[in-house]
This record gives structure tokens, sequence and C-alpha cells, in this order.
């Protein structure tokens, strides 16, 4: 896709991969939506890159009621790209209920519902794209990130099957695979024990490093440019997705020629 004069949409942009995101996609020559609940920080934000700010909990379901609606009165967005996220660290027993719900809410249902919104415009207009940020947690099951790894696992899931429903379509959807960022939610996992332990072994076997929030950002812009299926970072962790893909692979391939627009009338869904 070509991004000069089009809209984009961030969720999660007032900070870490959500903020460089947001200064990459302007410098590509896109005018970009920033979501975030920090009013000030994407309002500056905006005003640098001329964007525009819309506060939005996304925790919140009655704020996201309608919200792309919102958003398109400003002019259409040709790309949602879903970042937004929390974490979620230690002993599963002694999780809150409530922080749960939000992680749940925030990683995943809000996605799920922003995709539902942007498809009633896309899809009529023939074209668009979908970005959705999920992390390698959901296919390594590190001690003390359970609830945050099944998230991330949902969201991996519903883009795979997304991307299957909208083949020909001309709204094309992108898979983001993270490994360790220097971001605070990175660090925040490292306070735990038993999960700092697995990053450092991880890393002592060279299979991961942890990356800049700029170079992941570089990274999704040209995967959109460039209509790309997926993006795993950093680099030299790609087989733990290629290995957890290949059943989708598999399934795809074999459902090839399969008509995935009409129903058994042949009437539009």
């Amino acid at each position: 896709m070509q991004l000069q004069g089009r809209r984009v949409l961030v969720t999660g942009a007032s900070r870490g991969i959500g903020r460089e995101l947001v200064n990459e996609f302007a410098a590509a020559g896109a005018r970009v939506a920033l979501v975030a609940r920090s009013a000030p920080a994407i309002e500056k934000l905006a005003a640098d890159v001329g964007g525009d700010a819309y506060p939005v909990d996304l925790c919140d379901a009655s704020a996201l009621d309608g919200v792309w609606s919102r958003i398109e009165r400003d002019g259409d967005v040709d790309v949602l790209v879903n970042n937004a996220g929390v974490d979620m660290t230690g002993r599963f027993a002694a999780s809150d209920a409530a922080a749960i719900d939000a992680l749940l809410r925030i990683n995943l249902i809000a996605p799920i519902e922003l995709c539902r919104q942007a498809l009633q415009t896309m899809l009529p207009r023939g074209r668009g794209h979908v970005v959705n940020v999920s992390s390698l947690a959901a296919m390594i099951p590190f001690p003390g990130l359970s609830s945050y790894g099944a998230s991330k696992a949902g969201l991996s899931r519903f883009t795979a099957g997304l991307r299957a429903e909208l083949r020909g379509t001309g709204v094309g959807t992108t898979l983001v695979e993270l490994g360790g960022v220097r971001t605070q939610m990175v660090e925040n996992t490292r306070e735990y024990g038993p999960s700092r332990r697995a990053w450092e072994r991880v890393e002592k076997l060279q299979l991961s490093v942890d990356l800049d929030a700029d170079v992941v950002a570089r990274s999704v812009v040209r995967a959109v440019q460039r209509d790309r299926p997926s993006v795993q970072l950093p680099r030299r962790a790609r087989a733990y997705p290629w290995l957890a893909h290949a059943p989708w692979r598999i399934t795809d391939m074999l459902l090839i020629g399969v008509d995935r627009h009409t129903d058994e009338q042949g009437d539009e869904p």
C-alpha cells in the first residue's frame, strides 16, 4: 500500500512502540490518528506529526462502541494498527480477577472489536489493511506470563482466521510477533524472578535479543507498504512462529479455491 496521503489509526500511541509507529507512518506520508488513554501525550505527539488525537480508554466497552465511526468523521481510515497492550507478570494463582479482565479486554477484545468496526467501511471500499501486534509469548510458555500469553495467542489465532476470511477482498492483514523490545512493558516482565530467569536463559542461548522500538516500527511500516502477512522479530527467533504456524499454513493450502465470501445459498452474508 502506498502510504502517502493515507490515514492510519494507531492504538497505544502515547509511548513505546506506539509512539515510534506514529513517527514512522507520519514519515512515510500518512496522516495518523492517535488513540490512547493519555490525552496530553497523544495531543502533543499529534501536533508534532500533523495528526489527530482521540483519547479513548480501550478497556471501557462504552468508550469503544462506535469509536471507528467517530474517528472517520475526520476522514477515511485506510490502516488500523492494533498496538495497545498491557502486561501482567507473576504467579497466576495470585492474580487479581479484575486485572485479568482488563488485560483480556485491552489485548484481545478491543483489537477484535476495532477490526469488526473497521471492516464495516474497509470491505465496501475494497481496500484497507489491519495490523495486529502480538508476541512470541503466544507460543513460548514463559513462567509468570500465563494470562498475557493467552491474550496474545488469541490475537494471533484471530488474525490467522481473519486473513483467510479476507482473501480476495482487497483488505490485507499483518500479524506482528515480537520478542523482547526495549520498553517499560518488557522491563516489567523481568521484575518477576522466574520470568527474568527464563529471559536470561533464552538470551544466553542466543535465541533472542532485545530490539529498539524504532526498529520494530520501521519493519511494520514496510510490511504494510509491501502487504506482508507477517513480521517476526528478532529474526533469530523466527523458528518459533514458523513451527507454530505450520498447521495454519497447511489448512490454508487445503482450502485454496473454497469460496469464502458467500453463504450456502450464494448470498452475501
